[in-house]
């Protein structure tokens, strides 16, 4: 039976960063994936294509509506979709490979299978072909991430009512597309057949987009993406029923009111958040405890109840996010090796990437009301912004607030052109605990969309930006 220091179980953001860094470490490591293809849901359902689809689509609807404003003239562009596909598999090819060669830089033993613990340091892997292996780990970090949720009630049958991975392989475009959900993957995956024609239907239970973000963000996404891709809403609205016959959908919901709604398309995409991924592990051989919801229980350095073994991403509490993942495989790795290695998860940034793209770090307006903390805030619009100006990306604002005493930067979030990469400033500075005045006193090259974070912590510390 071969022996190894470290294990770890899933190969997503998460698995395979923690397995580069315990083998940095010097760990011998081994890393179990249950698909040929390394890079978990991220790299090739989720993150990713999605990313690559995104960027296609919006060229295209930037061809349809603004080039001629440009200066540019193009005959009636037309959609492939099949090659947008095509292409969207090669950028996933493409990054697998590039994990691929990390696991052999870093002498990383990969098996193929799925794993499962028969005691807490023994793993058995069951392979695609029958056979199966037994090895032993004197640790191991579980990351196994998550799978799209459902609702009670609705069978996805992966043809008409599908999650965000059909979504990701359509052969045809939309004619309407009903999105149950309306968070981060369903918008942005309706906001990519919105670019190429769908009408787009969102069905949502909370009394707004982006519920977890400032609300201040979904309000301003909302309105935008009713200007731009012609978006519908059905907010405080229960789907009741979902049903599907020939290349019809139906959707069945309802307000708080009792009063119903029934929506008819070609497809019901299903975004409602995703679960757990815990399924068929052996966690009860090993003696490891899962909460109510199946996410398993660890303490603050990520340990679950049983000695040598670890858990990270999206089969613990918190955020589901890649890089939230990749952070905690990190600590886990470094915390092995005795170092003291820190994760400030209030400054774990979000990001959705519609556009104009939202970011968010920090605390919202919401949760420092709720708090009863007195607070200072500042906003600046992209229509202030000579640099968004002369690119047409006027849409939305950056929101700043402050401490009212300190001054110390507590929440930034923004809606607007390139804000998923400008989010960063704001993470940097709140790491090293900023007031706003140092962020207002920093001089920002001049004309980039930054100098609008610069204005609105000028309106946060002071009521004072230059150019509004």
């Amino acid at each position: 039976m071969e022996k190894y220091d470290v294990t770890v179980i899933g190969s997503g953001p998460g698995g395979y960063v923690a397995a580069i860094r315990c083998a940095q470490l010097g760990f011998k490591t081994a890393l179990i994936e249950k698909y040929p293809s390394l890079g978990g849901t991220c790299l090739n359902v989720g993150c990713i294509p999605s990313k690559a689809l995104l960027d296609s689509s919006e060229h295209y609807h930037n061809a349809l509506h603004s080039f001629a404003e440009h200066g540019i003239e193009v005959k009636s562009p037309k959609v492939n979709l099949g090659k947008m596909i095509e292409r969207k598999r090669g950028v996933v090819k493409m990054t697998v490979d590039g994990i691929n060669f990390l696991m052999k830089k870093n002498k990383i033993t990969v098996i193929t299978g799925h794993g499962s613990f028969t005691s807490k340091n023994t793993i058995e892997i069951a392979k695609a072909d029958g056979s199966k292996e037994t090895i032993e780990s004197a640790k191991t970090i579980i990351a196994t991430g998550s799978k799209p949720s459902s609702l009670p009630g609705i069978e996805i049958d992966k043809k008409r009512v599908i999650t965000s991975t059909e979504a990701l392989e359509l052969t045809e475009i939309p004619k309407h597309l009903i999105i149950i959900g309306g968070g981060v993957i369903g918008l942005e995956l309706g906001s990519v057949y919105g670019r190429l024609g769908s009408k787009v239907s969102v069905v949502e239970f909370m009394d707004g987009l982006i519920a977890s973000m400032d609300k201040g963000l979904g309000k301003e996404l909302t309105r935008v993406l009713k200007k731009d891709l012609g978006f519908e809403y059905f907010f405080n609205h229960k789907v009741t029923g979902v049903s599907s016959k020939g290349k019809e959908v139906t959707v069945v919901a309802e307000n708080k009111n009792g009063e119903k709604v029934e929506l008819k398309g070609d497809y019901c995409l299903v975004a409602v958040g995703r679960r757990p991924y815990t399924d068929n592990l052996g966690l009860d051989k090993a003696g490891v405890k899962v909460d109510a919801r199946g996410k398993i229980e660890v303490d603050a350095h990520l340990k679950t109840n049983v000695d040598g073994i670890y858990a990270i991403g999206d089969v613990i509490k918190g955020a589901m996010l890649a890089h939230k993942a990749e952070e905690e495989g990190v600590y886990v790795a470094e915390s092995l090796a005795g170092q003291k290695p820190h994760i400030n998860y209030n400054l774990i940034p979000g990001v959705v990437y519609t556009w104009p793209e939202v970011a968010s770090v920090g605390l919202t307006e919401e949760q420092l009301k709720e708090q009863g903390k007195k607070y200072k805030s500042g906003s600046f619009p992209f229509k202030a912004s000579g640099r968004a100006r002369a690119s047409m990306d006027t849409d939305g604002f950056i929101k700043v607030l402050a401490d009212a005493e300190t001054d110390e930067v507590l929440g930034v979030h923004m809606i607007g052109p390139r804000v998923a990469d400008m989010i960063m400033e704001a993470v940097v500075a709140m790491e090293f605990r900023a007031s706003a005045e140092d962020i207002g006193r920093i001089c920002h090259a001049h004309p980039t969309f930054t100098e609008s974070l610069k204005e609105a912590a000028l309106d946060a510390t002071a009521k004072r930006p230059i150019h509004m």
